[in-house]
């Protein structure tokens, strides 16, 4: 049995767009050359489908971890 290694990323709101457009934008030039695009449609879903996490701040501007 072997380990399944994941990463976890932490994205604002630009990086989650910039991100969703550039799988779709390789999506669509897949699309056009008539490739498969399995495997990249699993991967959009997947960032689309990402649960969100709120990160709370002090009023100083320092976050709680300090």
């Amino acid at each position: 049995m072997t380990k399944e290694l994941f990463k976890i990323l932490e994205l604002d709101k630009l990086e989650h767009g910039i991100l969703i457009n550039a799988l779709n934008e390789f999506r669509n030039k897949l699309l056009r050359e008539g490739q498969d695009t399995e495997f990249v449609d699993e991967l959009l879903l997947k960032v689309l489908d990402a649960p969100e996490k709120k990160r709370y701040y002090r009023r100083d501007g320092y976050d709680d971890a300090r």
